[in-house]
């Protein structure tokens, strides 16, 4: 798929245990047409494994705590229910993306029972290079053996999917993500890779204490899509009160001179690791703003589950936690839908992206210019623009090269 067409998609991550009261996949499956009306084209499925038992984190344990990547949860269902949710996924016109974690396994897993010499270890006994994921064992990818294994394994979900979410990817040695995907496009050549990429504070942490983890642009030669997380940390310290604004829209255009030509992020406000977008800008119009923002940014868009409702509460990852949708914000949903059809429309393969006043952000794409009011500050900006606001309806023309600015996001088609 070429970059541009990459950069229109909307990916909405579901967890599958905590998406509805049931927390199967049949009961996903009753989600679908919904899903599909927001105007989204891939849903992600969080790891649909079985999860490990010894030393689950919480009740029912980390879905990232695979006990066997070749197996269904059967507390989601069974392989047939896998099945029935993908057809029904493509009946709809929906594409369908699985989790592939390959870093770890859980520490009782099918293949650290039958293979243990695939495994990391440190005093003969396996381990892992992060401390704090006490519930996995890590896998050493030193051995050709388990790059066969791991392939073969890809190729199975290729018949099924249309694409991989790849977790931690940069701690898995790039050669096998090369090899992997020359290999899978020979069962499914179409496949979109996306690679869960990391804070650069994550990655010199990992470096600094003699470990191998690649960076983004090393990543790019390999995957599609990959994570926004080196500007989030930029972003995260500027919502900590460490930075500025600018500070954080001057990375974006590092990364436009960073990357390659046809480089695609996925930009997101919030995913299963980090807190709800609500909880984050709890005013409206600051969360409106954040959020129109994001969503024309040149990039893909994430949405996770819940997030479209301004639902304010994050699913805990290890217990049964299902989203109080019943507290949704229908007027916030209309909004979504309308910035997807919105995304769709734009071209913003060259983008310019900049504050015109303290607080106020303007996006120039060839065909429309956003303007956002990121910090809720009224005020006049010079800007030369003409056309009408695909939010409100509304003709908007500056006066004298100048306009207003209110506290709603707008973004002017040429």
């Amino acid at each position: 798929m070429r970059a541009e067409n990459l950069r229109k998609l909307v990916i909405y991550e579901v967890f599958p245990r905590n998406h509805t009261e049931e927390g199967t996949l049949k009961a996903l499956a009753e989600d679908l047409e919904r899903i599909k009306s927001l105007g989204v084209d891939f849903i992600w499925l969080m790891p649909i494994y079985p999860i490990g038992e010894e030393g689950r984190k919480g009740s029912l344990g980390s879905p990232y705590a695979i006990k066997d990547y070749r197996a269904i949860n059967p507390e989601l269902g069974t392989f047939e229910d896998f099945k029935e949710l993908v057809e029904k996924a493509h009946r709809l016109g929906l594409r369908v993306m699985i989790d592939i974690v390959y870093n770890h396994t859980s520490r009782d897993s099918k293949l650290l029972r039958e293979h243990p010499e695939w495994f990391y270890t440190v005093e003969g006994k396996p381990s892992r290079k992060v401390p704090d994921w006490s519930d996995v064992y890590d896998l050493d990818y030193s051995n050709r053996e388990l790059w066969d294994y791991q392939i073969e394994t890809l190729k199975f979900w290729a018949k099924y999917v249309d694409g991989f979410r790849c977790d931690v990817a940069p701690l898995v040695p790039l050669e096998f993500w090369e090899k992997a995907r020359e290999e899978v496009s020979k069962v499914n050549p179409n496949l979109v890779w996306l690679a869960e990429t990391v804070h650069p504070s994550f990655l010199k942490w990992m470096r600094e204490r003699g470990f191998r983890a690649h960076s983004d642009v090393e990543m790019h030669r390999v995957f599609d899509i990959t994570y926004d997380y080196d500007g989030r940390e930029i972003l995260e310290r500027y919502l900590q009160g460490e930075s500025n604004l600018s500070t954080y829209i001057g990375y974006l255009y590092v990364q436009d001179t960073l990357y390659p030509e046809d480089y695609v992020k996925l930009r997101f406000l919030e995913n299963h690791d980090l807190p709800r977008a609500a909880e984050i800008f709890r005013d409206e119009f600051r969360l409106k703003n954040w959020t129109a923002f994001m969503f024309m940014l040149k990039g893909a868009t994430l949405i996770y589950a819940g997030q479209e409702y301004a639902i304010k509460k994050q699913p805990n990852l290890f217990e049964k936690d299902p989203i109080p949708w019943e507290e949704g914000d229908e007027s916030f949903l209309a909004f979504i839908k309308r910035l997807i059809e919105i995304k769709k429309s734009l071209d913003c393969n060259t983008q310019k992206v900049y504050l015109a006043k303290d607080g106020i952000a303007v996006v120039k794409c060839k065909n429309a210019v956003g303007i956002f009011n990121l910090e809720g500050k009224i005020g006049e900006i010079n800007i030369d623009v003409k056309g009408r606001d695909l939010l409100s309806g509304r003709k908007v023309e500056s006066k004298a090269g100048k306009l207003e600015a209110s506290f709603e996001p707008m973004i002017i088609s040429l």
